[in-house]
């Protein structure tokens, strides 16, 4: 039990003290970069077909998602990768697809006269599939070439099971949507940074809870928890930055890689509901007004106005009720999400301190 309750707390000793440093390295990037953002007046645009209160928001900085970009990125090359070079993957996925959020958030501030703001969303689409295809190749394919897992999935009351080639489709599908997911929900001050916080920390929860534990993955989330967090001080009502395609597409598809990785994607839609709410609402919205014009020759819709949190807004919420409740239903998702990966997390105990305590053995004497 000594052993056991020693390697707990080095585990998560090391995963808090990097959630801690990204925490303080954000604030300290975040301040410089506010400062950069306005001198060189990178300031967001927004759009006229938008809630009215949204116009003062008009010159706001934005791309604030490289204040966590890069404290994540240096303290995980720093602490995190050495000798754990499965935790390339989260950060190429992490890179590419904030270079690709940011070219598209550069396009939108230097092109005034483009009604695209950016890429167009054609465009966009293939290049984010052409990333995470890779990046579900490389879970998938075996060692060297990736990481091995075989399309394995944890499923509640269940257990393990093999889904096959018909993982790498599937990963694809999941790193693209819920990446947009979380674009989409960047609507509101604080409503993703808040979300991605509370879905990094129950996937920090589950990688520790995970057998055999993923300390790894794990300290990594918990580096993602500390930047995220870091990045609400600027980001809180009103924000004095916003995140940016930059860092939404990013952090969406890193959390889905994590999700992918863990091996308990199947709980993503629970942890991240309010990310899958609020792009299920776009394409319901968009779906059902195509439909309708075909059908009666007039569009129509189902919500006042797409994303979800819009449509709260037009109801009367304001945009603080709007974030705070989305985060209340978000805290309760994670907890449940949590749960539910305890279902497939009983370790017997006295066994498990025997297998830790052979591997304590087996590295001492290799040194």
């Amino acid at each position: 039990m000594e052993v056991l309750r020693a390697v707990l707390v080095q585990d998560m000793a090391r995963a808090l003290l990097l959630a801690a440093a990204a925490f303080l390295l954000t604030l300290f990037v975040g301040a410089w970069w506010v400062r950069f953002a306005r001198r060189h007046k990178l300031g967001k645009q927004i759009r006229i077909d938008g809630p009215q209160s949204h116009l003062t928001k008009v010159g706001t900085p934005t791309m604030g998602g490289v204040m966590i970009v890069s404290t994540v990125v240096g303290l995980t090359a720093l602490f995190n990768l050495v000798d754990r070079w499965s935790m390339l993957l989260p950060l190429a996925v992490l890179v590419s697809f904030a270079v690709i959020g940011g070219v598209d958030d550069w396009m939108s501030l230097t092109s005034s006269q483009s009604k695209t703001y950016g890429f167009t969303v054609r465009y966009k689409f293939w290049l984010m599939m052409a990333v995470a295809c890779i990046a579900s190749l490389a879970l998938y394919l075996p060692k060297p070439f990736g990481l091995e897992h075989d399309g394995l999935v944890q499923i509640p009351f269940v257990g393990e099971r093999n889904i096959g080639p018909w993982f790498i489709p599937i990963a694809t599908l999941i790193i693209v949507f819920i990446s947009n997911a979380v674009n989409l929900t960047d609507g509101l001050d604080s409503l993703a940074g808040w979300n991605l916080t509370l879905a990094f920390a129950a996937y920090g929860v589950m990688t520790f809870l995970a057998e055999p534990r993923l300390t790894n993955l794990m300290a990594f989330c918990f580096t993602l928890v500390g930047a995220c967090a870091a990045f609400l001080w600027y980001n809180a009502h009103p924000a004095q930055v916003f995140m940016g395609d930059l860092g939404a597409l990013a952090l969406g598809a890193t959390l889905a890689v994590v999700a992918l990785q863990s091996q308990q994607w199947l709980l993503l839609p629970v942890v991240g509901v309010i990310f899958v709410a609020e792009a299920l609402s776009v394409l319901l919205q968009t779906g059902y007004f195509k439909w309708t014009k075909w059908r009666f020759g007039e569009g129509r819709r189902i919500f006042k106005m797409a994303p979800l949190h819009h449509h709260f807004e037009l109801l009367g919420w304001s945009q603080v009720q709007v974030t705070q409740r989305f985060v209340l239903v978000g805290t309760v998702a994670a907890m449940v999400g949590i749960s539910l990966a305890l279902m497939l997390a009983t370790p017997d105990v006295p066994q498990r301190a025997d297998e830790l305590r052979a591997t304590q053995v087996v590295e001492n004497a290799g040194q």
